[in-house]
């Protein structure tokens, strides 16, 4: 991914309440083998991260002026480094008031994927670990710990440049809960909600289970089916993309590539052309299981309203076609 700008600045930051120092880099980082690991590595960390939420710019103003800071970069009228400089002093300044955070090293990336445009921006902070030297002797070392990325944002430049009534170029990770420790992050970044991600996608499920249902699949076509539909949206997870659902159609039934695009249309669930993909809901989407008192439970969730059925009221489940193997089994224990 060609990177076209990338800084990194240190707010200094304590837990007991001192003020923070910013330590702002006068230069940016040189284009090395490095830069581009930490960048790949970051995406990499950042994809995989459940609880994110995606949404778009609230008006330029007073209490949210980073969109047009990020204009007049675009626009060339400051270069990078000013622009990352000027948002970072806004970012000490909402870490101050929030008392909630400690401090770290804070990253502005400028770089394409593909043909698109991102800036992402993280907080970062280290670990402490032990590597071994070439005396073979060990020593304290100091690593970027990525693995523990819990403040981070990635705006869609090209999409927020060219789609005006986008609601979803800006993802950011939310924290576990809800926590207000990252509402300052989002704050700063100037971040309000478009896209409910898990309800999108809960959507988008509950309209795929409508269409097989519609469609009579026997179970190998339906399992074939969700098995594309997982693995299309945790491609898209993976890279942080949106799921088109034109393309997602496609992939379903190529002889019938808009059979499903029509279906959601035709229904309408009032999903967006493209949503994000929530791993959370889609892994619980694959499987119901269950386990108490020697009886273990588990299967796919399609087969639940016709091979499986669930009376709520009893709290019993119907089974229907049976494995041979099973019903074997239990002839002969009857016997």
């Amino acid at each position: 991914m060609p990177l076209r700008h990338a800084i990194v600045h240190l707010i200094d930051k304590k837990p007991d309440g001192t003020p923070a120092v910013l330590h702002a880099a006068s230069s940016e980082l040189v284009e090395s083998q490095a830069t581009e690991n930490l960048l790949s590595d970051l995406n990499e960390s950042y994809n995989a991260k459940q609880g994110k939420a995606w949404g778009f710019f609230h008006a330029e103003s007073g209490a949210h002026p980073f969109s047009g800071w990020l204009k007049e970069y675009l626009a060339q009228t400051t270069d990078f480094t000013e622009f990352s400089k000027i948002a970072v002093e806004h970012l000490q300044k909402l870490m101050e008031e929030s008392n909630l955070s400690t401090g770290g090293h804070v990253l502005f990336a400028h770089y394409q994927q593909g043909m698109t445009d991102y800036l992402a921006i993280a907080l970062l902070h280290h670990s402490e670990g032990v590597a071994v030297t070439d005396q073979l002797d060990v020593t304290p070392s100091r690593h970027l710990d990525l693995g523990q990325l819990h403040l981070a944002a990635r705006i869609n430049v090209s999409e927020w440049q060219n789609n005006k009534q986008s609601k979803q170029y800006i993802s950011f990770i939310k924290g576990k809960n809800g926590k207000k420790v990252s509402e300052y992050f989002r704050d700063f970044i100037g971040c309000q909600e478009g896209v409910d991600g898990p309800g999108e996608t809960r959507t988008l499920l509950k309209a795929f289970s409508d269409f097989v249902e519609s469609e009579d699949l026997p179970d190998e076509s339906a399992r074939e089916k969700t098995k594309t539909l997982v693995d299309y949206a945790s491609s898209q997870a993976k890279l942080g993309e949106p799921m088109g659902l034109e393309e997602l159609s496609g992939l379903i039934d190529e002889d019938r590539p808009k059979a499903f695009y029509d279906h959601i249309r035709n229904k309408d669930y009032g999903l967006s052309p493209e949503i994000p993909a929530d791993k959370r809901t889609l892994n619980q989407f694959l499987r119901f299981t269950g386990r108490t008192n020697g009886l273990s439970l588990s299967f796919e969730a399609h087969l639940l309203g016709d091979t499986i059925q669930f009376n709520e009221e009893g709290g019993t489940l119907t089974l229907r076609n049976l494995p041979t193997q099973l019903i074997d089994q239990l002839r002969r224990a009857k016997a």
